[in-house]
């Protein structure tokens, strides 16, 4: 879809009637779980790891999985469940095996065999995640970007700064490469629009500090921008930092932490920073649009043609 066609509406209706479109189809074309059939190009991979929280409303675990073989890094996630009996049976502390079925940009755990660990007992985890309330003031957080600079939160006092968490290596389709596909759709609309580009900033920030090196987020910055060698990162700039500068910005915006295993569970936060560095607004998980990032900075700014 082109940049016209997914920012410039005319009127309001318009815009509310083809935003409701595309929930609809959204909407439309999901299944329960329980419901989903693999199809013929779908990828399974084996999968083993311990079972940090149980969410029975969502039909999700969060597991601390081992490295899952010519896919992905060890890691602390969420993940659908299709089999309604492992629901009811499981519980943190858990170990289990399982087959990871990515189909496009769905993925789900089926098949799943559970070793009962003799430590059962209620999860860690917090019953809902918590996220700053607008207008709470932003640490002024130091970090290291694609160039190996030192930047700080209050560097882009001025901008609406918008920033959200990845890792470059995750290869799920509707976590980190997702952030990141919006955030080029946003990146090319800025490249378009001089006077929105002077006023906001993007900052991915990777909480994989020892794989996400400078270099490596320089590299994927420039690939996900397809500007590679020409990138000058002036609007969009990639970031991380040591284990206890990403364990304090990450818990600041919500995103939960297991003490058990000492690591942050990557579930997806995305946020709008005010010019003087206050939260305007924070998205959980992937549901958030690249227009309503716009839209909620235009009208922020006083520019809203809603």
């Amino acid at each position: 879809m082109s940049s016209h066609l997914t920012f410039l509406y005319p009127s309001k209706f318009l815009r509310f009637f083809v935003l409701a479109i595309v929930l609809f189809q959204f909407l439309g074309c999901q299944k329960p779980v329980e419901q989903l059939k693999a199809s013929p190009d779908a990828k399974h991979y084996q999968l083993t790891g311990k079972v940090i929280g149980v969410d029975k409303s969502k039909n999700e675990l969060t597991v601390a999985h081992d490295e899952i073989k010519d896919y992905m890094s060890p890691m602390t996630m969420q993940f659908k469940i299709k089999e309604d009996w492992v629901m009811k049976d499981i519980n943190p502390g858990d170990f289990i095996s399982a087959t990871l079925v990515v189909d496009k940009d769905i993925y789900w755990l089926e098949g799943v065999a559970i070793s009962k660990s003799q430590n059962n007992g209620a999860s860690n985890l917090p019953d809902q995640e918590m996220m700053p309330e607008p207008g709470k003031e932003v640490p002024n957080f130091q970090l290291v970007n694609q160039e190996g600079k030192l930047i700080t939160r209050s560097q882009y006092e001025g901008k609406y700064l918008v920033l959200t968490f990845i890792y470059t290596r995750c290869p799920l389709p509707d976590q980190c490469p997702l952030m990141s596909n919006n955030f080029a759709v946003i990146h090319e609309q800025l490249l378009a629009d001089k006077h929105l580009a002077e006023k906001v900033h993007l900052l991915s920030i990777s909480f994989d500090t020892k794989y996400d090196t400078p270099k490596v987020l320089k590299s994927y910055g420039a690939s996900q921008t397809k500007r590679y060698d020409k990138e000058d990162f002036k609007l969009w700039e990639f970031a991380s930092g040591k284990e206890d500068q990403i364990k304090n910005i990450t818990k600041f915006f919500g995103l939960m932490y297991d003490p058990q295993t000492d690591t942050i569970i990557h579930s997806l936060r995305t946020a709008i920073i005010t010019p003087d560095g206050k939260v305007l607004k924070v998205y959980r998980r992937n549901q958030w649009k690249p227009l309503e990032i716009i839209e909620e900075i235009k009208t922020a700014m006083g520019e809203s043609k809603k």
